[in-house]
């Protein structure tokens, strides 16, 4: 009997084992683009141009590491002031270079994009500190994330009634 499930696109068709492996690559060269751009000011997206130029990753991937990149720096600011508000003790410029990008991808994926569960963004973010940062880094980028997913949702404004 015929599959009578629809057909997937190219990008829902990279499933399994091979789709988050991709995705952790690509994090991870969104990272290090973050990381190279913060450091010696070089721009992140020319950087992360040349990363995907010399790697072979799918078109899905490739969009998704422009996307959060784009995303990362379109939201900066509120980012920024995320981090401050649950790194207090941490101030942004002190903070080692490798920690603070990766909280500001996991941030920015968790509160702003929205594309990815935050479980997942939040597991992603802890394998990059185990990669890239020191020992203390899983724990804290752990931590941190922690406290922003008990942050309370925003609530809207109160209607007022004529």
């Amino acid at each position: 009997m015929p599959d009578a499930a629809p057909p997937q696109s190219d990008a829902r068709a990279a499933t399994g084992v091979s789709a988050v492996v991709g995705r952790r690559r690509t994090r991870a060269m969104v990272m290090q683009s973050l990381y190279e751009a913060d450091t010696v000011e070089h721009s992140a997206l020319d950087v992360l141009d040349d990363r995907l130029s010399e790697t072979a990753l799918s078109r899905w991937d490739e969009d998704f590491a422009r996307a959060l990149l784009e995303g990362i720096f379109a939201n900066a600011a509120e980012i920024d002031k995320i981090i401050a508000e649950f790194a207090p003790h941490w101030p942004i410029s002190q903070m080692a270079v490798v920690d603070r990008n990766i909280l500001r991808m996991a941030i920015y994926e968790i509160m702003l994009s929205r594309d990815t569960p935050p479980r997942v963004a939040i597991n992603e973010a802890v394998e990059l500190a185990k990669a890239f940062g020191a020992d203390s880094a899983p724990r804290f980028i752990n931590g941190v994330l922690g406290s922003v997913m008990r942050r309370p949702p925003v609530e809207p404004p109160d209607q007022l009634i004529d």
